[in-house]
């Protein structure tokens, strides 16, 4: 599983405004997802809220304009579950590549809870469910703070 060997982030968010962004596509793993994001953000003390989008292609664009807003991180969440068609190989590196875009323009962190999945299964394993083996949506939320943070020591 490709957790393993994932490291433990505890740090101090207060002060940090964080907006959570999430598809509504698979509604059991997003508000897994969504769950475990929030209760990590509530764990560092960073101030959050969650802004809801129709899918992941959504994602970059509400991204950048939160953060353009003044929010010091996003966290972007969404469930891509592959098909029998080219459209999960479209999604998944629109969400992608725009969501590294948007983090490059603005100079801002965005934490990546965006699942590309072969089947249900496999992100109800991650979705910080009961019984789920990994909780990408508290990783994502833990690393959108960590580098806010880091980034905000560098810049003084």
């Amino acid at each position: 599983m490709s957790g393993e060997g994932s490291p433990t982030i505890s740090v101090d968010g207060t002060g940090l405004d964080i907006v959570v962004i999430a598809g509504t596509w698979h509604e059991t793993i997003t508000d897994g997802l969504i769950a475990g994001a929030v209760k990590a953000l509530d764990a560092s003390g960073a101030n959050h809220r969650l802004v809801r989008v129709p899918g992941s292609f959504e994602l970059p664009v509400v991204a950048k304009a939160a953060l353009e807003a003044g929010a010091d991180a996003v966290v972007a969440l969404g469930v891509i579950i592959r098909g029998g068609t080219p459209h999960f190989e479209y999604v998944s590196d629109a969400a992608t590549s725009g969501l590294t875009q948007v983090s490059i323009q603005t100079g801002k962190p965005v934490g990546f809870g965006v699942l590309t999945l072969d089947d249900e299964k496999q992100g109800l394993d991650r979705a910080g469910l009961p019984g789920s083996k990994e909780d990408k949506g508290a990783e994502a939320a833990d690393a959108a703070v960590a580098t806010a943070i880091v980034l905000r020591e560098l810049r003084g």
